[in-house]
């Protein structure tokens, strides 16, 4: 199905334009791919009465948001969500950028934690060949219809995915849960930076219900056309 997907917009993803994108009174939000923090934090400045689950399955990246953020809010989960409930390979990522400053080097002192994924790595060692994936390692991992399931999770507000080229099993591993959530964010990419990573087009097809709101260079904000009117 041909679909209308807007042209690349460059105005940086801030806290102030997502309030002005999506509203103020946002009470759930899942960020599946949390990393150190920095969104989460985002959210609890943006969104005063979101409660805040994270999802991070790098124990590097755990270490550091646990540090970093530190609020009633936010639960944090050392899992992974997937195409399956149990456990699966995940790609720990490492190296760092060529000339990285002390600060980024501060911040990565085991190494780039940015870039694992359940996925395996193609493209993306091409074209990061400083980016080192070293070591596989097996993480819990749950889908997100049975997580939400579980947990008693109806409505969500916003899902913001940083997936790593595991969109494509949100997707379908989650079509109940997304049919019950207002907004997604996530990554995409139209090369296979990992095997099996889904283009825009062939994603936005995984999930009829949604239609692009804002495009960015290398993320999407989708909005559920069934529980939000354009």
């Amino acid at each position: 199905m041909a679909r209308n997907i807007p042209p690349i917009t460059t105005v940086p993803v801030t806290g102030n334009l997502l309030q002005e994108l999506i509203g103020a009174n946002i009470r759930m939000i899942l960020e599946i791919g949390a990393h150190h923090g920095t969104h989460t934090a985002m959210f609890l400045e943006c969104f005063p009465v979101a409660t805040v689950h994270c999802f991070e399955p790098d124990p590097r990246a755990v270490e550091r948001h646990r540090k970093n953020i530190r609020d009633a809010r936010v639960s944090l989960h050392e899992r992974a969500i997937g195409a399956v409930n149990g456990r699966a390979e995940f790609h720990m990522s490492g190296g760092l950028p060529p000339g990285a400053p002390p600060s980024v080097q501060a911040n990565y002192p085991k190494g780039w934690d940015q870039s694992g994924s359940l996925r395996a790595p193609k493209k993306h060692v091409q074209k990061f060949p400083w980016c080192k994936f070293v070591r596989v390692v097996k993480v819990p991992v749950s889908t997100l219809d049975s997580w939400t399931e579980m947990n008693g999770i109806d409505q969500i507000d916003l899902i913001w995915a940083d997936m790593q080229g595991a969109e494509g099993d949100l997707a379908t591993s989650g079509s109940t849960a997304l049919m019950r959530t207002r907004y997604l964010f996530c990554e995409y990419s139209n090369e296979e930076l990992y095997e099996g990573e889904p283009t825009l087009e062939a994603l936005l097809d995984m999930m009829p219900g949604f239609e692009v709101l804002r495009r960015f260079p290398f993320d999407v904000l989708l909005r559920n056309t069934t529980l939000v009117p354009a």
